[in-house]
């Protein structure tokens, strides 16, 4: 970053989404009737299942897939992963914790100045978009970082990648580009 701008930029993960496997099939009328904090989606053909702590929701599948969302980090996903799969157990059915994955993280951060986004768009054509018609954040990619950032003018940014060391990295990576463009502050 620049050594004249000595400000750490805070970023704020908002959501966490992994899975995990039960190695062994769910009986989703089951968990329904006998689980808490449940909801029975069976047009869809999966329950919802929330934990009050870690805050997080499950999808949960009769194959025995299950998908968290809501955690605020990679470990309180971990965690609340094995909670759910330690709940299923009481239920009776003989769970395995296994093949858990971090799928996505979302976060959130806010640079020091605002942006002009047609001139940041303009810099970095092929992989910064910029349509004010559809969406009013422009859209920046980085590739082998399998990282999505959403840039507002305001200076706003929501990052999107695979795990937390990307998206701090994307940050890290876009700042320079942002600070070229940064309007001017109004007197």
């Amino acid at each position: 970053m620049d050594s004249s701008n000595d400000e750490a930029l805070d970023i704020i993960v908002t959501n966490v989404v992994a899975t995990f496997r039960t190695r062994c099939h769910l009986n989703l009328r089951t968990i329904a009737l006998e689980g808490t904090n449940v909801i029975y989606k069976p047009e869809v053909g999966k329950v919802l299942m929330k934990l009050r702590k870690p805050k997080i929701t499950a999808s949960i599948w009769s194959s025995g897939k299950i998908i968290c969302t809501g955690a605020t980090s990679e470990d309180e996903a971990k965690l609340g992963a094995r909670r759910l799969a330690r709940c299923l157990q009481k239920l009776g059915f003989k769970v395995r914790f296994s093949a858990f994955k971090v799928v996505n993280v979302l976060a959130v951060c806010s640079m020091p100045f605002a942006v002009h986004l047609i001139d940041f768009t303009k810099n970095n054509r092929p992989i910064a978009s910029y349509e004010p018609e559809l969406h009013p954040a422009a859209t920046y990619r980085i590739k082998n970082l399998k990282a999505t950032i959403q840039v507002f003018s305001t200076g706003s940014l929501t990052v999107t990648g695979p795990n937390v060391q990307n998206v701090a990295n994307a940050v890290e990576q876009v700042y320079p580009l942002l600070f070229e463009c940064k309007k001017p502050l109004c007197k």
